[in-house]
């Protein structure tokens, strides 16, 4: 075992508090502005591949991490459907109003989609949710879209470290591949998304 990955996992918690731990960080990455603080893919995808040397058993963090994200998204939503106009009157959101603006056209262009993507779309991932209760988003279905995205998040990003377990490289590498894959799959929804609003536009002339 590399002399950093012992240190490693000598450095965190044992039993209970380290499942917590990993909830607590798919939590805060979920959040708005906070989640710009918090590492949480790359951190999820290193206890995946910790758990393949031995720290902590995949099943328990699949599960609590998935509950962290979505927790993360609902209260997200929960603080723009009820006091987002606000919150982006405060210091920290017009610090990044960039990000929001971004955030809200995202939203705006793709609805339901973008909090799905976003989830895997890091700096969009906590802002969007809350765009999406600032815009009156039907509760039950940014749930439909929120339990999805927080499910596969919470099965594929510590499943890549589990995967890659034979070398922290490797896991990084399949990381970055299904980041493109991501991508991939947001491009030909846009582009969809282009083609058959530029039909209806030429239908209506």
């Amino acid at each position: 075992m590399n002399d950093w990955l012992h240190q490693s996992i000598q450095l965190l918690p044992a039993g209970n508090s380290y499942y917590f731990l990993l909830l607590a960080i798919a939590f805060i990455e979920s959040l708005p502005i906070f989640g710009l603080l918090m590492p949480g893919s790359t951190l999820i995808v290193l206890a995946g591949f910790l758990a393949f040397q031995g720290k902590g058993l995949y099943f328990p963090i699949m599960l609590l991490t998935a509950s962290g994200a979505l927790l993360g998204d609902l209260l997200s939503f929960w603080l723009g459907s009820h006091f987002g106009s606000k919150l982006l009157l405060t210091r920290s959101f017009r610090k990044h109003r960039m990000l929001v603006k971004q955030s809200e056209t995202f939203f705006c262009s793709h609805g339901g989609k973008s909090v799905f993507f976003a989830r895997f779309l890091g700096p969009i991932r906590g802002i969007t949710p809350f765009i999406a209760g600032l815009s009156n988003m039907p509760a039950k279905l940014f749930s439909i879209y929120a339990v999805i995205s927080a499910a596969l998040w919470g099965i594929v990003y510590p499943g890549l470290g589990y995967l890659g377990g034979a070398s922290w490289e490797q896991a990084q590498s399949m990381t970055a591949r299904f980041g493109l894959l991501v991508l991939l799959a947001l491009a030909i929804t846009i582009i969809h998304y282009w083609l058959r609003r530029s039909l209806k536009s030429s239908g209506e002339k």
